[in-house]
Order: C-alpha cells, then sequence, then structure tokens
C-alpha cells in the first residue's frame, strides 16, 4: 500500500496537507494511522504531527491534536469533530524538529460518521481501541473466518452469523486471583453526554466482574456500570448514561478469580446524545439547585434537629457591613450569631438532590466576620443518599475578614447526592 511522508530534503520548518473542503452537519470522527520514525533518543525540539481544524469565517486553525511520540509501528489517533453547519477544511502538519533524520508518515485519514467511540470490530483496525496488555489475560478479536482466528461464540452481534466479529476475554490462562484485562476506548476529544450502550455475553462458573469505567487525563477512575447477572447465554444490551465534559477514556474490565471464569465478550459500542430513557426522563435544571436567597430558601432547607442554624437576614449597609452580595441591599443567610451560638454550635444548610453521574460545579459567595481562627469555620460536604456517606469536599482556609469571597466547587458522584 502506499502513504505520505515529509519531504525532508526540502529546507522549509513545516509540511502542510490541506483536506477537501467538507460540510458535515452531523457528529463525525476522524481516524488517523500515522508514524513518527526518529534515531536521536529525546531532543529539545522534536519531530511533531498536528491536526488543525479550518473554519470558514475564523481567522485561526483550532488545533485538535498533536503527536511527538516516536513508534516502531503504525498508531491510531480518533478525533471527534462535533456537528457545525460551517464548511471546513482539516489540515495536517507536519514538523521536523531538528533532528533532520526523523520521518513523519500518514497511511490513512479516514472521516467517518458518527462518534469515534463508537465500533462494531469489523476493521482491522478496531475503532482505536487498544487492549492494556496483561501476560495471562487480553481481550481478542473472535469470529471472521473460524479457521484462523481464535473464537469462543458461533455468532457475532452485528452481522448475526460466523463471519461477524467481536471482542472478547477467556479466563483459560487466568494464573492469580483478579486478574484483569482492559479494552481502552480513544480518547474522547469534544464534550459529550448521553447515552453509551454496547452488547456483551457472559459465560462463567464463579464470581467474574465485568465493570465499565471512565478514566480521565490524569488517571482518575470512575466505575458507570457492572454487571448485575451471573449469566446471560445470548447477547444482552447494557445502558449507561455517559458524561464526557473533559478528555475521557472509556475502559471495559474483565476481573476473572480462576481459570474456571468462563469468558466475557462485547460488540456494537454505540453512542446517542439522548441520554438513556429508562434513567434520566427530564434533563436537570440546575436553577432548581441555585438560590439567592431574596425570596426565600428556594429548594434548601434546614433539619431542625442540629439546632437554630442559618437565619435569613437583611442589614442596612454601612461602614461595618457590606450588605448582600446580590444587590447590597438584598437578604443573605447568617449563621452563628451571638443569639445562636453555644459550645458546639454547627448550622448546617441542605441543598436538594442532585441526580448521579453528571459534572457540577457549586459557586457559592462567603464572608466571615469576628472570628480568631478562621480554617474550617466555614466547610462543604457531600450527602451521598443511598449509602448515606458525607464526604468533605471543601472548607475555608484563610480570607479577607468581613468581605464576600467567592469559592468554586467541582464535583461528580454515580449516585444522587446532596450539598
Amino acid at each position: 500500500g502506499h502513504y505520505i511522508s515529509v519531504d525532508t530534503s526540502y529546507e522549509g520548518k513545516k509540511a502542510v496537507l490541506s483536506s477537501p473542503e467538507l460540510h458535515a452537519e452531523e457528529w463525525s470522527c476522524v481516524r488517523l494511522i500515522y508514524q513518527i520514525a526518529t534515531t536521536l533518543e529525546a531532543s529539545a525540539d522534536p519531530a511533531r504531527l498536528n491536526l488543525y481544524l479550518r473554519q470558514e469565517g475564523e481567522s485561526f486553525d483550532r488545533l485538535l491534536w498533536s503527536a511527538k511520540e516516536p513508534s516502531d509501528s503504525w498508531l491510531i489517533a480518533s478525533l471527534d469533530l462535533s456537528n457545525s453547519t460551517k464548511k471546513h477544511k482539516i489540515i495536517l502538519e507536519g514538523e521536523i524538529g531538528q533532528d533532520k533524520s526523523a520521518s513523519i508518515a500518514v497511511f490513512e485519514i479516514k472521516i467517518t460518521p458518527g462518534y469515534c467511540i463508537e465500533c462494531d470490530f469489523e476493521e482491522n483496525h478496531l475503532c482505536g481501541f487498544v487492549n492494556h496488555w496483561n501476560p495471562n489475560v487480553n481481550w481478542f478479536v473472535g469470529g471472521g473466518n473460524i479457521r484462523n482466528s481464535q473464537s469462543v461464540l458461533p455468532k457475532d452481534h452485528t452481522l448475526n452469523s460466523e463471519l461477524g466479529h467481536y471482542m472478547y476475554v477467556d479466563s483459560v490462562y487466568v494464573k492469580h486471583f483478579q486478574e484483569v484485562a482492559q479494552l481502552i476506548s480513544p480518547k474522547t476529544t469534544a464534550p459529550m453526554s448521553g447515552c453509551l450502550s454496547f452488547y456483551y455475553q457472559l459465560k462463567q462458573e464463579s464470581s467474574t466482574v465485568f465493570t465499565v469505567y471512565l478514566r480521565d487525563t490524569s488517571g482518575f477512575y470512575e466505575e458507570i456500570w457492572k454487571t448485575e447477572n451471573a449469566l446471560s447465554a445470548d447477547w444482552a444490551l447494557a445502558e449507561v448514561d455517559f458524561n464526557a465534559p473533559y478528555p475521557m477514556e472509556v475502559i471495559f474490565e474483565v476481573a476473572f478469580n480462576s481459570a474456571k471464569g468462563g469468558y466475557v465478550a462485547l460488540d456494537d459500542i454505540s453512542f446517542s446524545p439522548v441520554y438513556c430513557s429508562n434513567q434520566t426522563g427530564v434533563p436537570f435544571n440546575t436553577a432548581d439547585a441555585s438560590c439567592d436567597f431574596e425570596e426565600d430558601l428556594c429548594n434548601f432547607y434546614q433539619d431542625h434537629k442540629d439546632g437554630p442554624g442559618w437565619s435569613r437576614v437583611k442589614v442596612k449597609r454601612n461602614v461595618y457591613r457590606a450588605g448582600d452580595h446580590t444587590t447590597g441591599f438584598g437578604y443573605y443567610l447568617l449563621a452563628n450569631t451571638k443569639f445562636t451560638s453555644q459550645p458546639g454550635y454547627i448550622g448546617r444548610l441542605y441543598g436538594p438532590t442532585l441526580p448521579g453521574n453528571l459534572q457540577f460545579c457549586l459557586r457559592f459567595y462567603y464572608a466571615l466576620y469576628g472570628f480568631f481562627k478562621m480554617s474550617g469555620t466555614l466547610a462543604v460536604y457531600i450527602f451521598e443518599e443511598n449509602h448515606m456517606v458525607q464526604e468533605k469536599i471543601w472548607s475555608v482556609l484563610d480570607t479577607l475578614k468581613g468581605v464576600w469571597t467567592q469559592a468554586e466547587i467541582s464535583f461528580k458522584k454515580p449516585m444522587p447526592c446532596k450539598v
């Protein structure tokens, strides 16, 4: 087959390849099969391959992706292009840098409708999904021509035939307790939320655990789905609400406890920008969880078992008091005044229930007066309803006294919770 590569005999700084004008009103996925080869160990100015989006009417190119890691083999990059009414071009830019012996090559550029995270495993590149190699348990491609490929199932889900392909992991070589096989999706490159669905089969004789996680760029794992039932002899559909406001990978993980753990098979991963019907009806309105306390406590409330806590007050502005934060003349909440405080005093304000699996940003303004020691006088907890667990996510350190100060906290929980 043919490929294109950067001409290194030319002394120019950059080689630029431009696509024809594209027009995609639907979400699409750009797949790039490329290689960067170099003889130098490490360079301050390495060879680099960049991919830009040039939109009609904009005066700059938007960098979608960049790579500089050298490799001995072809690599695959998957990039989501969100739907847009504007015409655009894709620009590939090769920079050789200091290493004149480096080579940058591109074997295939493929733009397909749909999301990069979707896959039916019928193509060789497996949509950029990769197996995390483990000496004993790994994900394999099953199906196709039975004579020359491994297989544990008579039929795949996509074509419903022995010629179709799927991914599977088998426990036959398991040596240790809880051995784990991971299949890792390409990283999302555009914010997306909706319903992630896939088909799976599970054959097991002991406690095999099949789990789906999200992993962000800092390596933080969040479990979004786990098999409930022990056995599914036929293809079963799993649907899970999926929210990726920043780059994430989806990880399909199988943990076996013994060599008799059977197998797990996976096929037809797809995504819809509408949340799964059985879990999320009406989209959550953040206004329901916000309040400026001008009229009342909105959907916030106090548990009077905690004793007298927060009072809704209004004060005239003067040299000593700034008034409320909204207008300066309105209402705000006040806790721990000289009328209510006693040793061990705690004032708790509870927010409304927030749905699970959504990324929230909590923003509020606070002011402290007259405390000798600031730290810990004000704290924010997340309260998980089912588990009755509370987790401290913020507390005040040092701050200017008597001045409204803004706090911002991001959080996300798999189950419903309260602030």
